[in-house]
């Protein structure tokens, strides 16, 4: 296996993608989107797809996995979906933060401008 990133020529992301752009899975990853290896890489497969599930075996953001990979995020998220699409990864977005009250936070605001 060449090197990740050492050499992002658009050929080499041609060929690690197969050519393709995007993937009907890919639109269900964003830059935080928590990925989590379903098993093991298995003999014969892609590299990167392997190099991928022994990074996930721990929740992963994509773009945590983007930077380890030395690839890009659209590049990533085209291989995650390969992964997703035959149950290889799992996938979840984080929780959403709840953001404070309105009136707190004018309340916080006031305060910080009588000091």
């Amino acid at each position: 296996m060449s090197r990740p990133g050492r050499d992002d020529a658009p050929d080499r992301l041609y060929t690690i993608t197969g050519g393709r752009s995007r993937s009907g899975s890919a639109a269900l990853f964003d830059m935080v989107t928590l990925v989590v290896a379903e098993c093991a890489p298995a003999p014969g497969m892609q590299s990167e797809h392997a190099a991928i599930l022994r990074r996930c075996e721990r929740p992963t953001a994509v773009v945590e996995l983007s930077a380890d990979l030395r690839l890009p995020v659209g590049v990533t998220k085209v291989l995650l979906a390969d992964l997703l699409d035959t149950g290889r990864v799992s996938a979840r977005h984080p929780p959403a933060a709840e953001l404070p009250d309105a009136h707190l936070l004018e309340q916080v605001l006031v305060g910080l401008r009588k000091l």
